[in-house]
């Protein structure tokens, strides 16, 4: 469905049925474009744990524990790698907001369904 459609539509059987195809078609896209946003996190995050305690084993022991913390949050290899993994969450996060959102598009055009159904059983279209 498009952004313009709207509840003026004159849907009948066949319509719906296109309507929930395609629907499905894009939620088995997007299980695929969510399971490559995840991975993708997952290796960011990983990065960034990698480049957090490179970071921290490179200080001086003999430093006190929170300037080390400190230190490394302030490493520009440990930032960009935070970073970096910030931006793979939000585009996982993206992803799953809109395989949610299409969820609900095929709900709805179930629900739809339903009702052209039952309108077309009480007018009696398609009895003999």
């Amino acid at each position: 469905m498009s952004d313009d459609d709207d509840v003026t539509i004159d849907w009948n059987p066949v319509m719906v049925e296109q309507a929930i195809y395609r629907a499905s078609k894009r939620i088995a896209k997007g299980v695929m474009a969510a399971d490559s946003a995840y991975r993708a996190f997952l290796k960011a995050d990983h990065e960034f744990d990698k480049a957090e305690a490179k970071a921290y084993l490179a200080l001086d022991e003999k430093m006190p524990v929170h300037k080390r913390k400190f230190e490394v949050t302030l490493n520009v290899t440990v930032q960009a790698a935070r970073d970096a993994r910030d931006v793979a969450d939000a585009a996982y996060r993206l992803v799953d907001k809109n395989m949610k959102a299409i969820q609900g598009e095929l709900d709805a055009l179930r629900s739809i369904g339903t009702s052209v159904r039952q309108a077309y059983a009480t007018a009696g279209v398609g009895e003999r």
